[in-house]
């Protein structure tokens, strides 16, 4: 296990005026055992930062340490970290076994039996003994990524770096893999860097989440934290499937004006004191069908999900996405009528897309209640 320290990072690309920055001004630290979680959009610079750590990409600058040693020029081979990456990049003349058991043949003087040994025990924990006599094309891609995964937890590393891992796989089976993905991190306690662009699997997954965008990194923090408290309108956007709606709006004293006749009086018209304009958010799960709410819209299109409903609508030219109750059908074409709480409000910067106001409201439950005493 190890901590990683990432400081004033910045990588380039190409020569002369060709320079492209792929990551730029990136500071964070990785805590031993962690499992944190690098979250963006294709190009934001999160796999360019992955490699870094790996040494698989010489930095342009800043530091990189591991346990307060700086690595930042040492090769890849000699930073004691294991990667798996999406395409699996298994050995497709070799066994299972002699594929998970392959970086110890390369790189110590056990025998035979005890690189078996390990195979072994290895694949067992991993659901794969059956398949040790097989080649990676009789196997499924679930098998093949286990595969993938032995072989890096046979080398025993100080860090595991994950490359969109689960990605070639179906929805459900990537589902499962996340869960054992997360079992077994928490088995091993190894510092885990993962790097994903889907958001759900980041928020399920992650101990914290980095976001990216743009070769910057916009905010670390644990799901609730990110999704609860976004520090600016891309990360707020990023986070949460259906994804948060949002909107420009003139401050008239107290009150919020919108495209399409929204409307919204402040309960603490202080919150946009000095802004003329503000960006509005409001989460789907947060819209409620109210006769007297400030958000009348067109319907265009209602979802059944078969434990609720997401409804979809326009107001003005602004789309407007909502779950709702599952017994709730409104028809293509009508027009209803959205409210929400003050407290579920998101409130950005209109030029400088900071957050002014995130979701407020009690947090925290006490589980305690809920769990068996041992015995």
């Amino acid at each position: 296990m190890a901590t990683i320290d990432i400081t004033n990072l910045r990588k380039e690309f190409g020569d002369g005026n060709e320079r492209i920055v792929a990551v730029e001004d990136f500071d964070l630290t990785i805590q031993d055992g962690e499992f944190l979680v690098f979250v963006g959009p294709s190009g934001c610079g999160k796999t360019t930062t992955l490699r870094c750590i790996a040494g698989l990409e010489d930095v342009t600058e800043g530091t990189i340490e591991f346990d307060g040693e700086d690595v930042t020029d040492r090769r890849a081979r000699d930073r004691d970290v294991a990667m798996v990456f999406q395409n699996y990049a298994l050995y497709p003349h070799m066994t299972v076994r002699k594929n998970i058991g392959f970086p110890l043949r390369l790189s110590t003087k056990k025998s035979t039996d005890e690189i078996d040994d390990e195979v072994e025990a290895i694949a067992s924990m991993l659901g794969i003994e059956t398949l040790l006599d097989q080649k990676p094309r009789e196997l499924s891609g679930g098998q093949q990524q286990r595969v993938a995964l032995g072989r890096a937890i046979i080398r025993d590393p100080q860090l595991f770096l994950m490359d969109e891992p689960l990605s070639n796989l179906d929805a459900k089976l990537r589902s499962t893999m996340r869960t054992e993905l997360q079992e077994l991190q928490t088995e091993l306690g190894v510092t885990t860097a993962y790097v994903t662009h889907d958001q759900t699997e980041a928020m399920a997954m992650g101990d914290r989440i980095a976001v990216m965008n743009d070769g910057e990194l916009q905010q670390v923090g644990t799901a609730s934290e990110v999704y609860r408290a976004p520090e600016n309108e891309f990360v707020a956007g990023f986070i949460g499937s259906p994804s948060i709606n949002l909107l420009t709006a003139d401050v008239d004293g107290a009150t919020l004006r919108g495209p399409g006749g929204f409307a919204y009086e402040m309960e603490d018209p202080s919150l946009v004191e000095g802004h003329d304009r503000i960006r509005v958010g409001v989460r789907p799960e947060d819209l409620e069908l109210d006769p007297d709410g400030g958000m009348p819209s067109e319907v265009t299109v209602v979802e059944e999900m078969g434990n609720e409903n997401f409804l979809y609508a326009v107001m003005g030219d602004i789309d407007i996405t909502a779950r709702i109750e599952s017994v709730i059908h409104p028809e293509a074409g009508k027009t209803v009528t959205f409210g929400f709480d003050e407290e579920d409000l998101y409130l950005f910067d209109a030029e400088t897309t900071e957050a002014v106001k995130t979701k407020t409201g009690e947090t925290d439950v006490d589980y305690d209640q809920y769990v068996q005493p041992s015995h």
